[in-house]
C-alpha cells in the first residue's frame, strides 16, 4: 500500500462492535460480547507493536496491562467504543490489517479457530486460552503475508 493509498484509508474504521450489538445479535448475551473479536485483533496487535504513535499516547497504561495480561479483551476494545480504526495501527499494521482483517480472513480463521462448537461468533469466552488461539492463528497469517510482500 502506497503511502497515498495509506492516506486515503484514514477515516477508514476497519469494524464497530456497534454494528454488531444494533444488527444479528443473539437474545440473552451481553453487549459486551460484541466486542470480544475487536479486542482479540487489537490484543494481536498490541502483543506484536504494530500500534500507532497516537494509540500509545493515548492508551500507554492499557498496552502495559495488556502485555502483562491484566487487561481482557473485551475491556480493550471497550476502551475505544468498539472500534477498531485506522489510527490505531502503524502503517504495516494497516497494510496488514486491511488485507487480513477487512478482506474476511480473519473472521474466517476466528470461526474456524474459536467458534466450531458454538452458536455463533458472539458465544466465544474472554478467555487467555482462547486469545492464545487466536494469537497464534494470526501470526502464522502474518508470517505469510510478510513473505507475499517482500
Amino acid at each position: 500500500m502506497s503511502e497515498l493509498e495509506l492516506k486515503k484509508h484514514q477515516d477508514k474504521i476497519y469494524d464497530l462492535a456497534k454494528n454488531h450489538f444494533l444488527g444479528d445479535f443473539p437474545d440473552g448475551l451481553p453487549i459486551e460480547k460484541a466486542y470480544l473479536h475487536i479486542g482479540m485483533y487489537m490484543g494481536w496487535i498490541i502483543d506484536h507493536d504494530l500500534y500507532s504513535g497516537f494509540f500509545e499516547d493515548e492508551a500507554s497504561t492499557e498496552i502495559y496491562r495488556f502485555k502483562r495480561r491484566e487487561l481482557g479483551c473485551i475491556i480493550l476494545a471497550e476502551i475505544w467504543d468498539g472500534s477498531l480504526s485506522f489510527d490505531l495501527f502503524n502503517r504495516q499494521g494497516n497494510m496488514f490489517t486491511s488485507y487480513y482483517y477487512s478482506g474476511g480472513l480473519f473472521r474466517n480463521d476466528y470461526l474456524d479457530t474459536l467458534v466450531t462448537d458454538k452458536p455463533s461468533i458472539y458465544h466465544v469466552e474472554d478467555t487467555w486460552e482462547n486469545y492464545e488461539k487466536i494469537n497464534s492463528r494470526v501470526s502464522m497469517r502474518f508470517d505469510d503475508w510478510k513473505k507475499m510482500t517482500q
